[in-house]
């Protein structure tokens, strides 16, 4: 199970492993629905993270944007 104190990049890894795993076709029934469980929650963490970076650059470059236009008038 991925831990939220993993990377983005590690998380992005396991997720890639279980898409790999499921495309075999080697994998049981059983097996399949833990992966695909699995890969659920690393795909709701991996957006989560995603949308967390996004709000932080709104704010910094809405920042930067006001400044910019302020300087330029």
């Amino acid at each position: 199970m991925a831990k939220k104190s993993e990377t983005y990049e590690a998380q992005l890894e396991m997720l890639e492993k279980i898409v790999e795993k499921m495309d075999s076709g080697e994998v049981s029934l059983a097996d399949s629905m833990k992966d695909y469980e699995e890969g659920i929650k690393l795909c709701n963490m991996l957006y989560k993270t995603l949308n967390e970076a996004e709000g932080r650059i709104r704010i910094i470059s809405g920042n930067s944007e006001e400044e910019f236009s302020v300087k330029q008038q």
